[in-house]
């Protein structure tokens, strides 16, 4: 005993000093799991205690837009819970004199408060976080919003609770323009209440376009005031089952308040069943021989009015969605039933036509097209409409839905060549899924990865997350989309050299997926391990 005394006594002091050093050094916390990753992202490991009780968010004198702009007003508070989830005014947060009060000051250059986020907004924002305060500059209030988000990701708590962020700058800014998901509310009903749940998710990564395929063959939810017959005969339930004006203004009031654009999606001439129960002569009557067989096509394209429907109800879409966007479809028509109506014949020999059926779905939907112009709309279709030769105008933005898995690079190189902007959706069909860490596929995509033009590439003006209904419901929409989507979300928003790496995106999407569940996500695991707040169920 005596010669350890005799050998610790001299070491006694260097000992305590290195494990000192070490257990300040294990508390230096540096964030990683920002997700979408910024454009530049400057991390460092000098932190700052944040008490609740002592936090503010505040307007910078010269910003254009002060207290009272509401869409900013109503972040603060949102981000406030999401900052300091563990907080209540109620919980007694030990409040210590040396508290020193920390503020995010936000700046913006621009009032767009009352407007909403259009195709050209900018979401270009800079964040800036030293002793005390965090500075946040942007040009609109949607760039605002993205840096808020990511301040919100930058704050960490330690074992004990505390709630720390770390100095850091951040300079960032979408890749893409436009970064959508669609959700399908025909194929199964999704309540307000799951589509509003998928905005909170889509705002945390970052999406900006919620593409709401909203009708299609099996229901026809939208309740129409030009034609109410087409949800109270057409949707699964006429009652139950259906968005109502007021939903659809609810679902559009909450997309603006985070910073999302809404495009409704009303397909046709195919995909329509549903819409022939409300509205009589609008689907072609299909023949067996020189008889009508009871059964019903695609939409009548050789009626005049075929085309007063539409522009009477695309004139009304017009009014309630604000977007400068229209989803016309436009995509899998079968051309059977066509072919066996003698009307049709007729009406294709009248027009020189021939039977090339090809050209009477171009003319129905440069028919469509030309209502949407009038409205003042660019049109969104699926490249199907392309395929075809359709004229249709050079600002019409094309889908790209063929070429999975593989040879969509080809569907974007031959049509982009044509002068024609394009949106990419194909690799990310995630309705489909399999086994293991399909995140992996998504997040490998290279949208400009294809043969072409510097100018080619850049009329790729983003890219969609597609959830189709036929298997998914308000039961597994979330964990279905949430953390995949999340893949895709990165490759749309950061630069895609800094995020080649599948390994390094890792640990950060884990980490992610872990804040995702704490914000009351139920966004499914990546891999083995656990999250230090698990889901507590509903």
């Amino acid at each position: 005993m005596e010669a350890m005394h005799t050998v610790s006594s001299g070491h006694t002091r260097p000992v305590y000093i290195v494990i000192l050093f070490i257990i300040l050094q294990l508390g230096r916390h540096t964030v990683e799991g920002v997700w979408p990753l910024p454009q530049t992202f400057t991390p460092s490991t000098e932190q700052y205690l944040l008490n609740p009780q002592a936090f503010y968010f505040g307007y910078g004198r010269q910003s254009a837009v002060q207290p009272g702009c509401y869409v900013l007003d109503a972040a603060f508070k949102r981000y406030f819970s999401l900052i300091f989830p563990d907080y209540t005014s109620a919980n007694g947060f030990l409040r210590f004199s040396e508290d020193k009060p920390f503020t995010v000051e936000i700046n913006v250059t621009r009032d767009d408060c009352e407007s909403y986020p259009n195709e050209d907004s900018s979401e270009k924002y800079t964040l800036s976080v030293s002793a005390g305060r965090a500075s946040l500059n942007a040009e609109t209030v949607w760039g605002a919003l993205r840096g808020l988000e990511t301040f919100s990701q930058l704050v960490y708590q330690d074992e004990f609770g505390s709630y720390f962020v770390n100095k850091t700058e951040i300079e960032d800014f979408p890749r893409f323009q436009f970064r959508g998901i669609l959700l399908d509310t025909s194929r199964h009903y999704l309540p307000v209440q799951a589509i509003l749940k998928t905005m909170d998710a889509m705002a945390y990564s970052k999406f900006n376009v919620f593409h709401w395929h909203i009708v299609d063959d099996p229901s026809f939810p939208y309740q129409s005031r030009s034609f109410p017959d087409l949800s109270s005969k057409g949707a699964f339930h006429p009652m139950t089952h259906i968005y109502t004006q007021s939903d659809v203004r609810r679902v559009i009031s909450y997309a603006r308040m985070r910073g999302i654009r809404v495009l409704p999606e009303f397909d046709s001439p195919g995909h329509t069943k549903s819409w022939g129960k409300g509205q009589s002569d609008l689907l072609t009557p299909c023949y067996k021989g020189s008889t009508p067989s009871g059964t019903f096509g695609p939409v009548n394209p050789a009626l005049p009015s075929t085309y007063q429907f539409m522009a009477t109800l695309f004139k009304e879409v017009s009014l309630v969605f604000p977007d400068s966007y229209i989803h016309l479809g436009g995509d899998e028509v079968n051309f059977s039933c066509w072919k066996s109506n003698p009307d049709v014949r007729a009406f294709m020999q009248k027009m020189g036509f021939g039977l090339d059926f090809t050209k009477l779905e171009a003319f129905y939907m440069e028919n469509i097209v030309n209502i949407t112009s009038a409205l003042n709309r660019t049109s969104v279709v699926w490249q199907d409409v392309f395929d075809y030769h359709e004229r249709i105008p050079k600002d019409t933005v094309l889908h790209i839905w063929k070429g999975e898995p593989a040879s969509y690079q080809d569907e974007l190189s031959r049509i982009t060549k044509a002068g024609m902007r394009v949106l990419l959706a194909a690799p990310w069909y995630i309705n489909h899924i399999s086994y293991g860490q399909d995140w992996r596929n998504y997040y490998t995509v290279q949208p400009q990865n294809f043969t072409g033009t510097e100018e080619q590439k850049k009329l790729v003006i983003g890219g969609e997350v597609c959830m189709w209904g036929e298997y998914v419901d308000a039961t597994n929409l979330t964990p279905r989309l949430w953390p995949r989507a999340s893949a895709a979300a990165e490759r749309l928003w950061s630069d895609e050299k800094q995020t080649t790496s599948v390994e390094k995106a890792f640990p950060r999407l884990q980490n992610f997926r872990c804040k995702l569940l704490r914000r009351g996500i139920q966004a499914e695991p990546l891999n083995v391990g656990h999250c230090k707040h698990e889901y507590q169920g509903v």
